[in-house]
């Protein structure tokens, strides 16, 4: 794993709070844990193919990713790599996404924690029906 986030005291709460807290039972929405820190958003979400999903990369950000009801696959691509920006970056909600076609994909079952640092863009929902999961943005140091 990455030195970085091994050494970000948000990303060990995180993983903390991920160990000791069952994700199932907290509502829709989001749940402050340390501010602008950390905090975790708890969303039902339709999934797509690979082809309509979009590559996506955060600044400000971590994302830690846990899927819930089922299983999930995410497309991945180093962001040094992507050459297609939908335009500028949103600096308010943290995010630019790419248009950049997905080769790469990884999956993670129910419970599983999947890391997104800045450096990697990814393309979250991908798969069939829907989904209910937790998406914990912990804040670069």
């Amino acid at each position: 794993m990455d030195e970085k986030l091994m050494t970000n005291p948000n990303y060990a709460k995180a993983i903390e709070y991920i160990k000791t807290h069952d994700l199932n039972s907290l509502a829709n929405g989001r749940h402050i844990i340390d501010g602008e820190n950390l905090f975790v958003n708890i969303v039902d979400a339709g999934l797509r193919s690979v082809e309509q999903a979009k590559l996506e990369a955060h600044d400000v950000y971590i994302d830690v990713q846990v899927p819930l009801s089922k299983g999930e696959t995410y497309g991945v691509k180093p962001r040094s790599e992507c050459t297609m920006p939908v335009g500028e970056m949103n600096l308010a909600d943290d995010i630019i996404f790419f248009d950049d076609p997905i080769e790469e994909t990884v999956s993670a079952e129910a419970g599983e924690i999947v890391t997104f640092a800045p450096d990697m863009a990814h393309a979250p929902l991908i798969g069939e029906g829907s989904i209910h999961k937790a998406i914990f943005k912990v804040k670069v140091v």
